[in-house]
């Protein structure tokens, strides 16, 4: 059975941290693993936890009287030194809920006021985000946005512009640009679900 015998700290950051894992695989053989978290130390990674508490929070919502527009940001990522469509997303901090993070993370990021949906916990509750990389969990937030956009709320860091997509930009974003992975199965059910986007979430 595969297993990690050892874990260390490589990294201090605020927000991420990089550990190595000194494991086995099923056949005992020895294996040098690195993982990037959210984790400030390693009693608190999820290998140690067993929990999938959500490091973060992505934000599907939907915009306009006919509510025929979504909600995307086009983001400068360091990763690819170069800008990425993405649902409005960020931390949630200690002591929030992930559905109070999604609502400040909305205004700040857009300047927009966000009505979550009250959901079933599955719809909602943290899932993993790409487990081979990292442990990294996020839920994800449902809702109607309302308001006009504006930028007061972005930290330095944060290069990005809000985009109001209806189905014909979206169909051009996902033929044209660079979008994340999440978000661009999102955009998809968005594109077939004229009446209601959100139909899927009500039906159970």
């Amino acid at each position: 059975m595969s297993r990690v015998r050892q874990i260390e700290k490589l990294t201090d950051n605020k927000h991420l941290n990089m550990y190595y894992l000194k494991a086995e695989n099923r056949l005992g053989g020895e294996v040098n693993y690195y993982v990037a978290s959210r984790a400030k130390s390693i009693e608190k990674m999820k290998i140690k936890t067993g929990d999938n508490h959500p490091d973060g929070v992505i934000i599907y919502s939907l915009y306009g009287e006919k509510r025929d527009k979504v909600v995307l940001v086009r983001q400068y990522r360091y990763a690819i030194d170069g800008y990425i469509y993405e649902f409005p997303a960020g931390l949630v901090d200690e002591g929030e809920t992930y559905q109070e993070a999604a609502s400040r993370e909305m205004m700040e990021e857009t300047g927009l006021r966000l009505e979550a949906l009250k959901l079933e916990d599955m719809y909602q509750k943290p899932y993993y985000t790409t487990i081979g990389m990292t442990d990294e969990c996020c839920a994800t937030v449902y809702g109607y946005a309302f308001g006009e956009v504006n930028s007061d709320g972005l930290e330095d860091t944060e290069d990005l512009e809000v985009v109001l997509a209806d189905r014909e930009e979206v169909r051009r974003i996902l033929r044209e640009e660079r979008v994340a992975i999440m978000c661009a199965y999102m955009l998809m059910h968005f594109l077939e679900d004229k009446q209601d986007p959100f139909a899927f979430l009500k039906n159970h």
